[in-house]
């Protein structure tokens, strides 16, 4: 069995996520059984929505939460009705409003608002208990209520101070007590005093021998990351790495990034590790070799493969970017905007969509807004890109953080040519300057934006296409399920 674990914890579909999709898809393909457990911070959506949204199914995931409860992944089928049945003999007023349903109960000062999946089927998520003007507590529902959340005042505001985890037939799994970023979990036999005892009960319920392989996708968490590599014997343990692996270096030192510092200040406990591309692999090696004296093993295989490439059924639209990622700070989408605001008064038609979800979302409408682009710049939210990017005429990017880019893989393999700053792996493996796209400096968004007008006003647009295309024919799907099955079978 592969056991991947991954923190999600952005529960945003990022990199990341999309490459575990990608990989559950070729374990399928090589007959190897695997399991996806995401240890992460709780959600405003079920879990199920969000996986099978990006291709996995259902038996191959694993909440860590709800791990200990017997409750299965399983999309929402939880109905009003079935909550209503719950009310017993009370008197309520109903009212709806899209996806927010609102449950009043005047003779308790009480009343419920009701998170629907969507705004046309009656179908429940999650339900706020209000009273006498305070959050009491809120219910979490796939098939079955699968846990809950208790709140006191503190200061004016609602404070979480209990998580309440349930079986299929309602009686109690375990709670998790929560005081600040701490937590202890309460079993009817242990308490665990840790989110990484809780990593570890599960981890040893899993029974792993010799054969067993436990993959690590390293992100930020809020479980340490030795936890996961402490308690993966006897298994075989691949820590992947899915960016930067360090800060910076000198001729004596070098600053390991803090999610890798455990990992690579113990190689022998680490089988192999991944990287995305070549370079990062030799460059990987060559410190190991410098600063720790020690070779251990480390294999390219690319988070994602192309299973082809994309040509356009019709007219792509002329002078049109298209941007996409995580909208976070590391990924610089608002250099991106500066720079399409700028490169626009030389090339009046310019526009620009950007597909993502993130906690910047409304900072950078605010800077369309102020920048007054709202006209050619859009925030077009989370989408399945395959089919969208032949659409555009090319690609913009302003991220400093990609080991390969699976945007920036998927729009050569869309034929676009790139314009991005000049990343250490993914933008130079993928453009060649000049040929199918423009590397400027970091930070420069001045440069950016003269590297866009450079691209429409100066490129031929079509050698560049082709060039891309020519790109991508070496990251096709078959390439990198030959490089698991040489791992693993």
């Amino acid at each position: 069995m592969i056991y991947n674990f991954h923190h999600f914890y952005y529960w945003l579909k990022g990199g990341v996520e999309t490459g575990q999709a990608y990989r559950a898809k070729i374990f399928r393909e090589l007959g190897l059984e695997a399991k996806f457990i995401f240890a992460t911070t709780f959600p405003n959506h079920n879990i199920q929505h969000e996986t099978a949204y990006l291709g996995f199914q259902d038996s191959e995931v694993i909440w860590m939460y709800g791990f200990f409860t017997d409750c299965r992944i399983s999309p929402v089928t939880y109905t009003l009705e079935q909550l209503e049945n719950t009310f017993e003999e009370r008197n309520y007023t109903f009212s709806r409003d899209g996806k927010i349903v609102t449950y009043h109960f005047p003779d308790l000062g009480v009343y419920y608002t009701v998170y629907m999946t969507d705004e046309k089927r009656d179908l429940v998520h999650r339900v706020m208990m209000i009273s006498n003007g305070c959050l009491v507590r809120q219910d979490y529902y796939t098939y079955c209520r699968n846990y809950s959340e208790y709140y006191i005042p503190v200061n004016g505001q609602a404070q979480m101070y209990l998580r309440r985890f349930f079986h299929e037939d309602g009686s109690v799994a375990y709670e998790e007590v929560t005081e600040g970023d701490s937590a202890f979990y309460k079993f009817t036999d242990r308490l665990l005093y840790s989110r990484e005892e809780l990593l570890s009960e599960l981890m040893s319920r899993l029974n792993l021998t010799e054969d067993d392989v436990v993959l690590i996708d390293c992100e930020p968490g809020m479980i340490e990351k030795a936890a996961f590599i402490q308690n993966a014997a006897p298994a075989k343990v691949g820590l992947v790495i899915h960016a930067d692996h360090f800060w910076n270096y000198d001729e004596e030192h070098v600053l390991w990034y803090g999610i890798y510092e455990y990992a690579f200040a113990h190689p022998e406990k680490i089988s192999f590790f991944i990287t995305n591309t070549e370079a990062q692999n030799q460059l990987l090696r060559e410190q190991f070799r410098k600063y720790t004296g020690k070779e251990p093993d480390i294999r390219t295989i690319p988070v994602v493969g192309l299973d082809g490439l994309k040509k356009p059924e019709k007219k792509r639209k002329k002078h049109a970017l298209i941007s996409a990622g995580r909208l976070a700070p590391e990924k610089r989408m608002d250099q991106v905007i500066k720079a399409v605001a700028e490169a626009r008064k030389e090339v009046p038609d310019l526009s620009l969509d950007i597909y993502g979800e993130g906690g910047d979302r409304k900072n950078l409408q605010k800077l369309i807004d102020k920048l007054g682009c709202s006209d050619c710049v859009r925030l077009c939210g989370f989408r399945k890109l395959g089919e969208l990017y032949q659409e555009y005429d090319a690609y913009v990017s302003a991220s400093y953080i990609e080991t390969l880019g699976v945007t920036l893989l998927e729009a050569v393999g869309s034929g676009l040519p790139i314009v991005s700053y000049d990343m250490r792996y993914g933008a130079q493996m993928f453009i060649d300057e000049g040929e199918n796209g423009y590397k400027v400096p970091w930070e420069n968004v001045e440069e950016l934006a003269k590297a866009i007008v450079r691209l429409f006003t100066e490129a031929d647009l079509e050698a560049f296409r082709k060039h891309s295309y020519e790109k991508a024919e070496t990251h096709l799907t078959k390439e990198v399920v030959k490089k698991w099955k040489n791992l693993l079978c």
